[in-house]
């Protein structure tokens, strides 16, 4: 129950991020740009000309709300980073260390609520390299940190998105991109879509979940044929 309360926690706090990121753009009164604007202009307070990193008008009437999701992801991705244990993580300093950053990125994304980029910029800085510098490095980390029972294919998956994300980050700080807020969100949302896939997977572990097979399955597997082989040879 516990490790399934976790993968809940990410689904939710993925789920309402992106929920409520449609809701605070669609209340500019000047088009939002997904490819031009920051994530984070969604949650300034105050509506004002910004001349860094690029040139930009922002106005977020829902900047409250925004600020809001922000704060529940980042406690739930924390809870789920917690609760998942053993049943996703082998034990090993690869796998702490990956934990750890990602709990990290979900304090992250606190801080980022709790301090607007317009209201304390080094705090909210501060909160958005634990997200994508810190996350990032965690999430290439869970590639070889997850269980040994997770499907091979997830591994690499986990480990080729941390790598991404850590590739578009560096493009982002260099700029070295064609729109400021389409590459930070190359940065910042592979942590989010990964357990957002993983909480779900886990969930439905009979159905291609992360698990190639549900703990003690294989034992409980090879005793039955173990005890079926002995009747045989006895009759």
């Amino acid at each position: 129950m516990k490790v399934r309360i976790g993968y809940a926690a990410w689904i939710v706090g993925v789920v309402q991020f992106f929920v409520i990121h449609g809701i605070a753009e669609s209340a500019w009164a000047r088009p939002y740009s997904w490819a031009q604007n920051n994530i984070s202009d969604l949650g300034n307070a105050r509506c004002a000309l910004q001349a860094a990193p690029e040139p930009r008008y922002v106005c977020s009437p829902e900047h409250g709300l925004m600020n809001g999701s922000f704060i529940v992801l980042g406690v739930l991705l924390v809870v789920g980073a917690v609760l998942t244990g053993d049943a996703l993580w082998r034990k090993g300093p690869a796998a702490t260390l990956a934990r750890l950053l990602l709990a990290g990125a979900g304090t992250g994304f606190v801080l980022a609520g709790l301090a607007p980029a317009d209201v304390d910029e080094n705090l909210h800085v501060l909160g958005a390299l634990l997200v994508m510098a810190g996350g990032n490095i965690g999430l290439a980390l869970a590639g070889s940190g997850l269980a040994h029972r997770v499907r091979p294919p997830l591994r690499r998956a986990t480990a080729l998105l941390g790598i991404t994300a850590i590739t578009a980050l560096g493009l982002f700080l260099s700029r070295h991109y064609l729109g400021m807020g389409g590459m930070e969100r190359v940065a910042a949302f592979p942590l989010l879509l990964w357990a957002l896939a993983v909480g779900a997977l886990g969930l439905v572990p009979g159905r291609g979940g992360p698990a190639s097979a549900r703990p003690g399955r294989g034992r409980a597997e090879g005793t039955g044929r173990a005890g079926r082989t002995r009747e045989s040879a006895s009759s």
